[in-house]
């Protein structure tokens, strides 16, 4: 199975009022460089780079990676050049597929028609775009430091700079937002025709300045069931536009399903460079230290940055995770990896949640229904 190959890249011009992420404020001068110079050092390191060539070995049973994802942060805020050295490294070490599917997460307002055009002669050749609303006041409540305008133009620049495979991100459930409000964030999306695009419903992550703001009551608390009724909406209406939902909160026109992404759901493996980067090599999943600052300076000591790793329930992961995608687990695939049955195992819980409404069984494959992926953790937990 062909891997992936993710790159964070922690800066951002702004912090969020929801994110938890590995961020930093991005600032001009030698600090984004040297963070560059040490994620191409990650990258080259020997032993690091042996792990990684071991895509290569025969008993691997694994192929060239087929996809590399700038996240972050902010990766459009690298120039071209510091760009152009990472995907250098990569290839110098990674026999990376002619086909990649090769994205770059980008804000709006981050971006000039110049360095798009520079990225996509660089092979950048998927755009996952953050415009999360076309409302300037939620904009503002999000403290996304870019307005509506903004997201439209730099979408048109994106299209002219050759842009074929676009993913709008979008967030439902924001405190305050009405169903109308997200009915007009639907139809803006949908009327600018991404190639894809993802619906997320909002988090609260204690210790971001949103979780702060709404237990002090200056933001009001989200509301689960409006947010669930947005929820059916968006299903309903991205299906009537000819978008297909392959997974609980994505949606593509047919063919441009993200390769990268879909890799996490089927537990194939994919190899982090950066800061707060996570991997998962088919046995273990392993992770970088979260400070960036601790990072860059490891990486210059001639160090590894690694400072997580675990052996993980592959059974358990295959189901929960897999139950994600529209179109479930195959339970013959399940038994060929695992060696069980999965209903013999779980066959009263799997009952319990068919009663329930909440997942379809066949003799084919366990999925969850449209009601179960509105309380899919409900039916997680039972894996887990």
């Amino acid at each position: 199975m062909p891997a992936g190959v993710y790159l964070h890249i922690p800066f951002c011009k702004s912090r969020c009022s929801y994110c938890d992420f590995a961020t930093d404020v991005w600032r001009s001068g030698d600090a984004v460089e040297r963070y560059v110079s040490a994620l191409c050092a990650e990258v080259l390191s020997h032993e690091l780079g042996v792990r990684r060539k071991s895509l290569h070995a025969p008993d691997s049973g694994l192929q060239t990676p087929d996809s590399i994802y700038f996240g972050g942060g902010t990766p459009s805020l690298l120039t071209p050049p510091q760009v152009e050295k990472i995907l250098n490294a990569l290839t110098s070490v990674f026999s990376v597929a002619n086909d990649a599917e090769v994205t770059m997460e980008m804000n709006p307002a981050t971006v000039t028609p110049e360095t798009l055009a520079a990225y996509r002669e660089l092979g950048i050749n998927r755009a996952s775009f953050g415009v999360q609303t076309f409302n300037d006041r939620d904009l503002k409540l999000l403290a996304r430091g870019h307005n509506a305008d903004d997201a439209r133009n730099t979408f048109k620049m994106l299209r002219d700079a050759g842009f074929e495979n676009i993913s709008f991100d979008l967030i439902a459930g924001l405190p305050g937002q009405t169903l109308e409000d997200w009915s007009r964030n639907l139809e803006e999306a949908i009327a600018m025709q991404p190639e894809h695009i993802s619906l997320y419903l909002l988090e609260i992550h204690e210790g971001t300045p949103l979780a702060d703001q709404i237990r002090t009551e200056r933001r009001p608390l989200p509301d689960d069931e409006l947010a669930a009724e947005m929820y059916e909406v968006m299903l309903d209406r991205l299906a009537a536009a000819g978008y297909e939902q392959y997974e609980i909160s994505n949606f593509s026109k047919p063919g441009f399903a993200s390769r990268h992404n879909t890799k996490y759901w089927l537990l194939e493996p994919v190899y982090g460079f950066g800061v707060s980067a996570h991997s998962f090599d088919g046995r273990e999943r392993y992770a970088n230290e979260r400070d960036t600052a601790k990072y860059v300076s490891t990486i210059e000591n001639g160090e590894s940055p690694e400072n997580y790793r675990e052996k993980i329930n592959a059974a358990s992961e295959f189901v929960f995770l897999g139950l994600r995608l529209e179109r479930g687990i195959d339970l013959a695939e399940y038994r060929k990896r695992f060696g069980s049955d999965l209903v013999e195992m779980y066959n009263d819980d799997i009952q319990r949640s068919a009663e329930a409404g909440l997942v379809s069984l066949s003799a084919e494959s366990l999925r969850l229904t449209r009601k179960g992926m509105l309380y899919s953790n409900e039916v997680f937990e039972v894996f887990i």
